[in-house]
């Protein structure tokens, strides 16, 4: 992505691991949206809470400044800007922030500092390993540079508002607490910092606790600001830090005179500082470690959609928190295993950002991880995978891993299977009835009761799909077995409870991803259905249920052939309905994006055409003809706006041939990054790369900082799952697609160019390939990998082959090109 100054405000990145919460850094180098105790908490700040710099040089005044760039207008608020805001300080001239998730960079500038100061910041992501990627963490360096050739000394220091058991906030902004915040300092002799924690019991979902440390020796602390109504504490603080880069602890906490307010008083400050002499053009980094524990939460959703809640009272622990006993046991954790963590987390980077996929594509993969490390995922103890559709300002947004919504996630599937593992467990484990229908909603990671609502078309037969997409890329034939009888159940519901006449097209009512029911013949439930069969046929092929896998795989030819002849206009599919406005909410005529979405599945699942190869072709390039606008300046849209003005974006359905119902469906005018990103990964896989990267490139230039935030893809909440599709268009272009069962890896780049290069992942490990004129080359850089054949097929090789491939992390494979004919001797 392009880098990004102080004036790029929607900007914030997100530090976090998977299911553990998050607090961001915004374009001025700011800590922000402060989400760590199990909640939302977009715009939520932390008062008194920011990093500041103190430099002195031989024969100037030392100069002290808040590490942040300057506020950005316009400065308005009901009190200006609140106390605990700090506007007053002052600040750095300008600052320029590049991220490449997971990696941040922040490169400061000031005419006064008389040093260079850069911020770079991550938490550990490591491909196939969901519990490195999952600690509750954000690592902060500051790296200063002295320019001139005289010795500079700087203090570098941190302050943190203890944000335990905080309930709310008061109306002058300030956080008001459940129990008593405390601070304490700590030093073991080899990590030093302060512990921020509570009196609240270990039970009470509000209890947790908060690390700021370090392991630098020459450290400088307050481990709790001086108390009072007032701004006193910041007032000695700021003193202290100008006036010689040191500060010492408080020896007195209590105010001397009440009554004071009780909200105000139990707010603890503290902060924690390094010092280093920089001689002449020497550089030095001054590392933070951020790390957080908050292990109850509620036994319950407790969500927009009101599932059952009967177990609210009670609390269940994190996964993380089964790991870790509180903040201070992460930070020891890091500052064991810090180096080989950052060392994974970046290759992983250089894999994916250092390929030659279009910069889009990559971005687009990279910026929505997020939502697996966002407050939208949790992980339960004993590793339970469990989301909302998405986050809303201060609570989760529609409960429930709603498969109608999670359908389009790939991300995961690819790069950390296991929790896509433990969704498909909770679905036809667990939430499958005994008649097939599928709670479309789980509740029952809390152990409450099923939600009784329809099934959904696309969720439950797409639940088929991601099964066997599950099985196919990790080869585990003990977990098919396991949840084939409930995947049975689930695909032979579709029999009896959607195809009314029995002639293999689903026709019945169709609860969807639009929250209303389509009514009649069309072609996303039945893209859907006819992929669900073959995939249904070759799991029970597998498993020597012969009778099933016979059913399925003539149902699925039958229902392709009925939905070609019945749906097919001659250039897309339609919804075939007598009367549009008989049911409010159909489409008819109209030219659906997701009309094929059943399609995309089955090519990333590895299952080819479902439907005949040339009108799926016709029909995704409609798709992209009528539905993606070059600029919505005369777009016509009563719904929710995700893309406006000069913008580009996808809609969700247009009638280029006239018959708009009178009330078409709800979000048919919206534009949804999650539907963008499948159908771009379609066009890719039909061949059409260039319209693909059109749709990809339009999101991207969306959210670009100014106009919103490139971290966070917004549909019904921020960091909402359907995003997760952005996955599939970079493993549309770069082609690789692996076989479990078969141990057989093939690369087809759908790139055209002389040389590709991308990451590649499969259940066992993961790396990168390079493909050219001389051949190719495949490295794995974790785990180890055992296939029987690797096939590349490129313009510029040709096909290349390797039988009998064993890999284990840092081996190279070489495949030299073979000579052309002329080459021959």
């Amino acid at each position: 992505m392009n880098t990004l100054d102080r004036t790029a405000t929607a900007a914030a990145f997100p530090l976090g691991g998977i299911g553990t919460g998050n607090v961001s850094i915004g374009a001025r180098g700011e800590l922000r949206d402060w989400e760590l105790a199990n909640a939302p908490g977009k715009g939520s700040h932390l008062p008194f809470t920011f990093f500041a710099i103190r430099t002195a040089r031989t024969g100037a005044e030392p100069v002290t400044r808040v590490l942040e760039s300057r506020l950005v207008p316009p400065h308005t608020g009901d009190q200006g800007y609140y106390a605990g805001r700090l506007a007053g300080l002052p600040r750095l001239r300008e600052s320029r922030m590049r991220g490449e998730y997971p990696l941040l960079s922040v490169d400061f500038a000031d005419d006064d500092l008389g040093v260079d100061v850069a911020l770079t910041a991550f938490t550990p992501l490591v491909p196939l390993d969901a519990d490195a990627s999952g600690i509750p963490c954000a690592i902060l360096r500051y790296t200063v540079t002295n320019p001139s050739s005289r010795p500079v000394d700087v203090t570098v220091v941190g302050s943190l508002a203890n944000p335990v058991g905080i309930t709310g906030r008061n109306v002058f902004h300030f956080p008001e607490f459940a129990g008593q915040p405390r601070n304490e300092w700590r030093d073991d002799g080899r990590l030093r910092g302060i512990v921020f924690g509570t009196d609240l019991d270990e039970h009470d979902p509000r209890f947790g606790s908060v690390a700021l440390t370090t392991t630098d020796a020459d450290t400088t602390a307050k481990p709790q600001w001086l108390s009072g109504f007032w701004q006193d504490g910041v007032q000695v603080f700021w003193d202290d830090l100008r006036a010689d880069g040191r500060l010492d602890a408080e020896t007195e906490f209590s105010l001397d005179r009440p009554p004071y307010p009780d909200w105000f008083t139990r707010l603890r400050v503290g902060s924690l500082g390094s010092a280093a002499r920089l001689p002449g053009h020497a550089t030095h980094t001054f590392e933070f470690v951020l790390t957080w524990h908050f292990p109850n939460r509620p036994r319950a959703w407790q969500g927009n959609i009101r599932l059952d809640d009967t177990h609210a009272g009670e609390v269940v622990r994190n996964h993380y928190a089964t790991r870790f006993k509180d903040a201070w046991h992460v930070a020891e954790h890091l500052a064991a295993e810090l180096p080989g963590l950052e060392a994974a987390t970046r290759t992983f980077h250089r894999a994916l950002f250092g390929g030659t996929l279009p910069p889009e594509i990559v971005d687009a993969a990279a910026a929505n991880l997020t939502v697996l490390r966002s407050t939208t995922c949790l992980r339960l103890e004993g590793g339970v995978f469990a989301a909302w559709e998405g986050s809303f300002e201060q609570a989760g947004s529609c409960e429930g891993t709603c498969t109608h919504v999670w359908n389009y996630a790939q991300t995961a599937a690819f790069l950390f299977p296991e929790l896509e593992r433990s969704a498909r467990r909770t679905e036809f484990l667990h939430e499958t009835r005994p008649d097939g229908r599928m709670n479309f909603r789980a509740n029952s990671v809390f152990g409450n009761a099923p939600w009784d609502f329809h099934a959904a078309v696309d969720g439950q037969l797409g639940a088929v799909i991601r099964l066997y997409r599950e099985w196919r890329f990790t080869g585990d034939d003990a977990f098919l077995a396991e949840l084939y009888p409930g995947a049975r159940r689930a695909l032979d519901y579709a029999f009896t409870a959607w195809d009314a006449d029995g002639d293999g097209v689903l026709d019945s009512e169709q609860h969807n991803t639009y929250d209303i029911e389509f009514f009649g013949p069309n072609s996303l439930a039945n893209s859907m259905f006819a992929a669900a069969l073959h995939a249904g046929a070759r799991m029970a092929g597998h498993l020597g249920d012969a009778a099933a896998a016979t059913r399925y795989r003539e149902a699925a030819h039958r229902c392709a052939e009925r939905t070609d002849a019945l749906l097919f206009n001659g250039e897309y599919y339609e919804q075939r309905i007598d009367d549009v406005d008989e049911h409010r909410y159909q489409y008819g005529r109209g030219c659906l994006s997701d009309q094929l979405f059943g399609q995309l599945l089955a090519h990333v699942a590895g299952l080819g055409h479902v439907l005949p190869a040339a009108h799926v072709r016709s029909a995704v390039a409609a798709v992209h003809r009528y539905n993606f606008r070059r600029e919505l300046t005369n777009h016509h849209s009563v719904q929710r706006t995700y893309a406006l003005d000069d913008e580009a974006g996808l809609v969700l359905c247009s009638w280029p041939h006239g018959g708009r119902p009178r009330i078409p469906f709800v979000y048919s005018d919206e534009v949804w990054t999650g539907i963008e990103y499948q159908v771009a990964a379609h066009l890719i896989y039909e061949g059409l790369v260039e319209e693909g990267r059109s749709i990809v490139r339009a999101v991207r230039d969306r959210h670009d900082g100014r106009r919103r935030n490139p971290w966070n893809e917004v549909e019904c909440g921020n960091h909402y799952a359907r995003s997760l599709a952005s996955w599939a268009p970079l493993l549309a272009l770069s082609g690789a697609d692996y076989d479990a069962p078969t141990a057989t890896l093939t690369i087809r780049p759908r790139l055209d160019a002389p040389e590709v290069r991308s990451i590649f992942t499969t259940g066992t490990g993961w790396g990168t390939f390079a493909v050219d004129a001389d051949g190719a080359r495949l490295t794995l850089h974790a785990g180890s990998l055992d296939l029987a054949t690797l096939t590349i097929d490129h313009a510029t090789s040709g096909r290349l082959q390797a039988t009998g491939v064993r890999l284990e992390a840092g081996d190279t494979l070489g495949i030299p090109a073979r000579p052309t004919p002329s080459e021959e001797p």
